[in-house]
């Protein structure tokens, strides 16, 4: 880090002059923290222990709910700190170190969701092949490589923004994100731009083609199919088709802030904006699996009293 100009923490230029208010504020983060942590553990937890959950959905579903309490512990924490201390500044270390945990955990998040489509794709597309396309080795290989690749990947982009001369330690969002270190800088970002394309092709615009691809399969097999096919495909696929949406819409909100000058929209906007992406799917995939775990666990101990 020795080539960013003398500079040894980052300002983070979004926070809200709050005065007394920061301590509701920072009631309010506490309290959503600790629901996302919460549910989180709880749903893991739950399909952990219950042996009637050892099916890959639920095991794909833990990898999921695994990554969010990633991604809230580097966000939440330093939010609260800055909050309730309204001391907004960061080092280039923990700066760096936050920037690494919150895009490998977007990564993998988008990962986790592509696997599940492919799950329910085999699910729903071959049921009598399931057992077998979906067995312990592959499963394992899924879950290792949506991790391995979404931790080792940002690495590599990392390593790349390291490398650059900045020219200023301005940062105007509540956390560090990528973007906004690579505009700060003096030298040539030509390599990172073609970097960022490629990463982002790979990452993004191809696990979004499979999850259409696997949908528009799981919609033509149940127009084709019976009616429990199709009441099948409703309960298992839309909790993950309203996650797939929620994500998509956070990440186009980031896109957009990041990308365009916003500077005439309210602050306020451009913070929430800016936190929807990384603090809305940790609380609200727990919720929505939530229910749908609930509703098979209830019909599993039904059937067991018969």
């Amino acid at each position: 880090m020795s080539n960013v100009t003398n500079f040894t923490h980052f300002m983070l230029t979004a926070y809200l002059d709050l005065g007394m208010f920061r301590y509701l504020v920072f009631l309010l983060l506490l309290v959503l923290y600790i629901m996302t942590l919460s549910s989180n553990l709880l749903l893991i937890s739950v399909i952990v222990l219950n042996r009637t959950l050892a099916q890959p959905m639920y095991l794909f579903l833990c990898s999921l709910f695994l990554s969010e309490l990633y991604g809230s512990t580097m966000l939440f924490p330093m939010l609260l700190h800055h909050v309730i201390w309204q001391l907004h500044q960061i080092s280039v270390s923990f700066c760096f170190l936050q920037i690494y945990c919150l895009h490998s955990y977007a990564t993998i998040e988008y990962l986790n969701l592509a696997v599940l489509s492919y799950d329910r794709y085999i699910a729903i597309c071959f049921p009598l092949q399931y057992h077998s396309h979906m067995n312990r080795n592959r499963m394992i290989k899924l879950i290792a490589s949506t991790w391995l690749y979404g931790l080792l990947s940002v690495l590599q982009t990392l390593c790349i923004t390291v490398s650059l001369k900045l020219c200023n330690n301005v940062i105007p969002k509540v956390y560090c994100d990528n973007y906004s270190v690579v505009r700060m800088a003096c030298s040539d970002i030509s390599i990172l731009n073609i970097h960022g394309l490629v990463f982002s092709f790979v990452t993004i615009v191809i696990p979004f083609l499979f999850i259409i691809f696997t949908y528009i399969c799981i919609l033509r097999s149940c127009f084709l199919g019976s009616k429990s096919l199709q009441q099948k495909a409703l309960s298992t696929c839309m909790p993950h088709l309203v996650t797939i949406i929620n994500f998509t819409i956070g990440g186009s909100f980031e896109l957009v802030q990041s990308r365009f000058n916003m500077g005439g929209t309210h602050l306020a906007l451009r913070v929430f904006l800016s936190l929807y992406c990384i603090s809305s799917q940790p609380l609200l995939s727990p919720l929505i699996y939530g229910f749908n775990i609930s509703k098979v666990l209830c019909k599993n101990l039904f059937v067991s009293k018969i």
